[in-house]
């Protein structure tokens, strides 16, 4: 298959690129707003040019990994993050191919208490849960035949994320303070990527909604401990703190997890656990 994989600069789309060289049978095209190394430039939001695109390149399958997914920004910004998030999954949906598409936790409120399924209720608190909630039903509405993948808690040694910033500020503090009470699963986005390779190459497409993230559960608190643990970090104490007492621009969910049954049933795969992830990852950032 010719597959155009977007959002190739980020941290998903950079996990894309390194295993893609794995799965050498399909050719690929990766893109970006931003050209770079063996990355295209297109626009996901200009319906001409993917149209022109996908024609130039025999596109058969997208994989959408390109998102707007600064939390905060989104909330003051919420004209261009649905651009992104949700106008631009009407175009990539539009163009007679099979989509996989990559959405988020932040469509559930975060009260929950036990981990959420693909069919519970959905209920956005945020401006980004509500474009990204608004992206999966307008892909669905042109392409009843996508896959959609929602996660959490994505990390990786590219780009910006919560452990690059601990394993600074790790280094740059004498102490942290993180909470405690906030509940979900780190996901490796190397993991991640693993995944959307199973989808592509199962020998049965299976549309729908699937939940997918590493396995098991911890706190940011937790999620800390073990990144400065694993950098070999022993100057920066790090104490519990409660939400209440950690100013947020915008709310974050206390509990996030996600039900991955679906997902493990349909491509009869284990998944990895999430402090193995973060050992693979830490062993890649330490020897860079």
């Amino acid at each position: 298959m010719n597959i155009l994989i977007t959002g190739s600069n980020g941290q998903l789309g950079t996990e894309m690129r390194t295993l893609s060289a794995a799965h050498p049978k399909h050719q690929y095209f990766f893109t970006d707003v931003v050209a770079a190394d063996g990355v295209q430039t297109l626009d996901i939001t200009d319906r001409q040019a993917v149209a022109a695109f996908m024609q130039t390149n025999a596109i058969d399958l997208i994989v959408n990994c390109a998102a707007y997914t600064n939390v905060d920004k989104a909330e003051e910004d919420e004209a261009t993050a649905m651009k992104i998030n949700a106008e631009a999954l009407s175009v990539l949906g539009s163009q007679g191919v099979r989509v996989i598409h990559i959405s988020t936790d932040y469509v559930f409120s975060g009260d929950e208490h036990v981990p959420c399924k693909e069919t519970d209720h959905v209920a956005p608190r945020t401006a980004y849960g509500r474009t990204k909630y608004e992206g999966e039903k307008r892909l669905l509405a042109v392409c009843p035949d996508a896959v959609i993948l929602r996660t959490a808690w994505l990390y990786s040694p590219y780009g910006n994320n919560f452990v690059k910033t601990m394993i600074r500020l790790g280094k740059e503090k004498d102490k942290l303070g993180v909470v405690f009470d906030q509940i979900g699963t780190p996901t490796y986005a190397a993991d991640l990527a693993w995944a959307i390779f199973i989808v592509i190459e199962s020998p049965v497409w299976y549309p729908g909604i699937y939940h997918f993230t590493n396995e098991g559960v911890c706190s940011w608190y937790d999620f800390t401990i073990a990144i400065l643990s694993l950098a070999n970090i022993t100057t920066c104490p790090v104490f519990p703190i409660s939400s209440d007492e950690y100013v947020y621009k915008t709310p974050r969910p206390h509990y996030s997890v996600l039900d991955k049954s679906k997902f493990k049933k349909t491509f009869g795969v284990a998944i990895p656990y999430w402090l193995d992830g973060l050992r693979r990852c830490m062993t890649k950032l330490m020897s860079e």
